[in-house]
Parts: structure tokens; sequence; C-alpha cells
């Protein structure tokens, strides 16, 4: 009755990785690096199914009614803006766009939280 949320690394002991996500936890406030692989899974999936509408023809109708739900759903999110609202600017996203748009990153940048 439900679906993973995460997806570890097939690399556990790589090292660039490694200090690329206690970069990310120390930055962001993380509770674990879980949480990281979580937007990690996330963007991954958002990225996959703008890749599959890009393959299809731009007239195709399944590619305008879900392109257009992607990228609605991707400037409601506040990952896109106004002007960046094409498929191709969903493959440029990365995990650091989508940490800032956490409550906790809002309120601790703008100082309503000491941490």
């Amino acid at each position: 009755n439900y679906r993973k949320t995460y997806k570890t690394p097939r690399r556990p002991y790589e090292k660039e990785r490694l200090d690329a996500e206690l970069k990310l936890v120390g930055e962001y406030g993380l509770r674990c690096k879980r949480e990281i692989w979580r937007c990690q899974y996330a963007l991954a999936k958002l990225r996959k199914a703008a890749r599959t509408l890009l393959t299809l023809d731009p007239k195709d109708p399944k590619r305008i009614f879900e392109g257009t739900a992607l990228l609605r759903r991707m400037s409601r999110y506040g990952l896109l803006a106004e002007d960046e609202l094409e498929l191709d600017f969903v493959l440029q996203l990365t995990t650091q766009k989508l940490l800032e748009r956490r409550l906790q990153t809002k309120v601790f940048k703008q100082g309503l939280a000491k941490s």
C-alpha cells in the first residue's frame, strides 16, 4: 500500500558523493542522508517524465496535455519561473533547487529560526 520514497546510492562508499552529501546536510540542516536521497529520487522522477515527453512529437496530444500539467506543477512548487516554462528547463533542475523550496530552509534563510 505504499511506494518507495527514496533510492539508496549504488556505491555506498564513493568519496566524492559522500563529501557532497555531507556538505548538503550541513548547508540545509537535514536530519539524515535519506532526505537528500528523497529529493534526488523525486527529481529523477520529474526529469524522467520530462525526458519521455521530449521524445514525443511536439504536436502529440499526450505531450501537450502531460507537458503543460508537469510545467504547471513545477511553477506551483516554485521550481520554475514564469519565463522558464519549457520541458528543457525541467531537465536542468538540481537537488539544491529542490532543497531551497523546503519550509525549513525558507524559515532559516528569512531569519525566523536560528538553525
